[in-house]
């Protein structure tokens, strides 16, 4: 075998192992938790390049709003879709953009950019 024919091996074994790595790996989420405030809670999504926290748990029964901080002007992240919600929101319009959450009942809301590229959800606790 020629250093050529080694070489393209191990590049070619390398790639297999960083997409088995990438699809059936185990990655960590980011998950966040908001703050009570006059029994009230706010959570906060910064939209840079994705969401972060793309998880965030509300406690169930109190009022809650989940604020997206718009840091990245990309045409994908500009909206926030929350499907199960019927919520189309445009956050190009304003800095901080929020949405009501119900957490009358406990539930999972799934939310997507706009191009469903970027997910993240909010889990009601």
């Amino acid at each position: 075998m020629s250093i050529g024919q080694i070489l393209t091996i191990i590049i070619g074994l390398t790639l297999i192992a960083f997409i088995v790595w990438w699809f059936f790996g185990k990655h960590t989420e980011e998950s966040g938790t908001s703050t009570i405030v006059n029994d009230e809670q706010n959570a906060t999504i910064v939209v840079n390049g994705g969401y972060s926290p793309a998880t965030v748990v509300l406690k169930k029964g109190i009022p809650a709003q989940v604020n997206f901080d718009m840091r990245d002007s990309t045409a994908c992240l500009s909206h926030v879709v929350f499907e199960q919600l019927g919520v189309n929101k445009d956050l190009t319009k304003q800095k901080i953009t929020t949405i009501d959450i119900p957490t009358d009942k406990a539930g999972t809301y799934n939310f997507a950019c706009g191009m469903d590229m970027f997910h993240g959800k909010v889990v009601v606790k």
